[in-house]
């Protein structure tokens, strides 16, 4: 797993934003500090309570000019309808081809069918591509402490916390 210090490694995946686009991490590095919020599935029980309470403190993050992203390996259009039923106003990262749980280190199988999945887990990536946080979770059912997270997006936006 990536470390904080670590070059975050860039990528180019489906943006479930309402409608489908492309995302590129280095191409978004001026809407840094970006949050990259990994997670197993969308529609489960403990996901769609740790995005919609990002959802609930998207404000928190915005003030101190951090991006939200969430990160699945659901396909672009169930992220969107994810988006939907649970009213998420930041964009869903679809990393159906698993690269992305694989470069940052957070892969995980999950039975039956060894079915890999992203661990729940989060990195904050600055403006120059650095990893300044990282969490994962020690059980599939822990949240992130955002708080914590949103801190260390103000220290790396300069927003101070």
């Amino acid at each position: 797993m990536l470390d904080t210090g670590d070059a975050a490694p860039d990528f180019t995946v489906p943006l479930a934003n309402g409608d489908v686009e492309t995302f590129t991490l280095s191409e978004r590095l001026d809407d840094a500090p970006i949050v990259l919020a990994f997670f197993p599935a969308a529609f489960t029980n403990t996901c769609t309570t740790e995005m919609c309470t990002f959802r609930d403190r998207l404000a928190n993050f915005e003030n101190v000019g951090a991006t939200v992203y969430g990160v699945s390996v659901d396909l672009p259009y169930t992220l969107n309808e994810f988006r939907r039923q649970n009213d998420l106003t930041f964009g869903l990262l679809s990393d159906e081809r698993r690269d992305l749980i694989d470069a940052y280190g957070v892969a995980s199988s999950f039975q039956p069918g060894d079915i890999r999945v992203a661990r729940r887990a989060v990195f904050v990536v600055d403006g120059d591509g650095t990893v300044t946080y990282r969490w994962e979770a020690e059980n599939p059912k822990q949240e992130p402490d955002y708080d914590a997270v949103r801190e260390v997006a103000a220290e790396t936006s300069g927003a101070g916390a």
